[in-house]
């Protein structure tokens, strides 16, 4: 796929666009694209004549939407998911970075160019002899590359004892040590921070305010960011007073946690397709924990909670950015665009879903251009059948990719 759009110099010609900025299809759009840039862009019907333009590849976009290089917000890169992903966490390294070379392909495929890895397993990195998380080994891996996608990786998750399988994450016994270990993960280059604000108590945050507070100005003095998982209320309320910079899941909201999302500029990182994936292996898979009948209500019920967040965070104004949460959830790296479909059934417009794979993601990423198409910006985008602004299982529909 994309052997065309590959070429060096590159003119789509008479598509649409569908780039999260505007709520309908910007029609009658020509692109060109010069050695990875975008050197021209005519939304107006004044465009050139491609004889005027020398050796350059014509792609007759007639009927088709370009949609910007999709972020994904919330990946980890090194897992395959699936309905085992947590099992798969404790997986050899080799088997772990053949996977991440899996999921690079996959991704690009779908258009997806950018990601936030928000955690993966640590293991011997054999080139220092040190042990690192395996995503930092993959970033580095992938560097400069354009078949690549571009990554920015949070190391591994930072999480209470006893929260999550013993071996998967960095514990930490006491609120106290949690500074230390964010200064860990930095040192060992993460680019990001991720903390685990669900404990082994689901009704009771595992770190305080303050403590948290503390990690997040450790991060913010070392110019990095942090991502707190949260899908109960009270880990929620704790990440957004605290002042993180996203709450991924975000499942259970109330008015004043978006209010103080808002207030502080606390983003959203969406993944309400890893609830409806899980509703899937009720058919496809004989695991009770997705089969008996408590599990099938249970799994409904969050669905229902979750979908209300989404709505309560939109109308709150609060930044919505999205993920597919792949690898280290049950999604596989090439359905982002699931997400999309799930945000629109929760309420979400369009244009919001749109924009959250894509510019919003970037803006999340720090990559100025990262979900954006400019004159001057990188030349990452996708030809997809359809209008995602009226039907988003268009974004399934890829035909060529860059």
């Amino acid at each position: 796929m994309g052997s065309r759009l590959s070429a060096a110099r590159v003119l789509v010609t008479d598509a649409a666009l569908a780039d999260g900025h505007s709520p309908t299809l910007v029609p009658g759009v020509w692109l060109l694209a010069e050695h990875g840039t975008v050197t021209g862009l005519w939304t107006e019907g004044d465009h050139p004549d491609p004889r005027s333009l020398g050796d350059v590849t014509v792609i007759d976009g007639a009927g088709t939407s370009i949609v910007p290089g999709m972020v994904d917000s919330h990946a980890h890169v090194s897992m395959p998911g699936g309905a085992r992903w947590i099992e798969r966490g404790g997986d050899p390294l080799d088997e772990l970075l053949a996977v991440g070379e899996e999921n690079a392909e996959l991704m690009l495929r779908a258009g997806i160019r950018w990601a936030r890895d928000v955690g993966s397993p640590r293991r011997l990195d054999p080139g220092s002899g040190d042990e690192r998380a395996v995503s930092l080994l993959l970033r580095n891996r992938w560097q400069g590359r354009q078949d690549r996608p571009y990554i920015r990786a949070a190391g591994t998750w930072v999480s209470r004892k006893g929260a999550l399988p013993e071996g998967l994450t960095v514990e930490v016994e006491h609120g106290a040590d949690l500074v230390g270990a964010v200064r860990q993960q930095l040192d060992e280059g993460a680019d990001l921070v991720k903390l685990y604000l669900d404990g082994p108590d689901p009704d009771t945050a595992p770190f305080t305010v303050s403590e948290v507070r503390a990690a997040v100005q450790v991060a913010h003095d070392r110019g990095a960011t942090v991502a707190a998982h949260a899908t109960a209320l009270s880990g929620n309320r704790v990440g957004a007073e605290a002042g993180v910079d996203s709450l991924e899941h975000a499942y259970e909201l109330d008015d004043d946690t978006v209010a103080l999302m808002k207030a502080g500029g606390v983003a959203m990182v969406a993944t309400l397709s890893v609830l409806y994936s899980w509703s899937t292996f009720a058919q496809t898979t004989a695991i009770p924990r997705f089969t008996e009948a408590d599990a099938r209500r249970r799994i409904q019920d969050r669905q229902e909670i979750a979908r209300a967040s989404v709505r309560l965070a939109d109308a709150g104004g609060v930044t919505i950015a999205a993920g597919s949460d792949f690898g280290g959830g049950s999604l596989r790296a090439n359905q982002l665009a699931w997400e999309v479909e799930a945000l629109v059934a929760a309420g979400v417009s369009p244009q919001t879903a749109l924009a959250a794979v894509t510019w919003r993601g970037g803006d999340l990423l720090g990559i100025p251009h990262a979900g954006r198409l400019r004159v001057g910006d990188p030349a990452h985008f996708s030809l997809v059948h359809g209008d995602p602004l009226s039907d988003p299982t268009a974004l399934w529909r890829v035909w060529l990719t860059r």
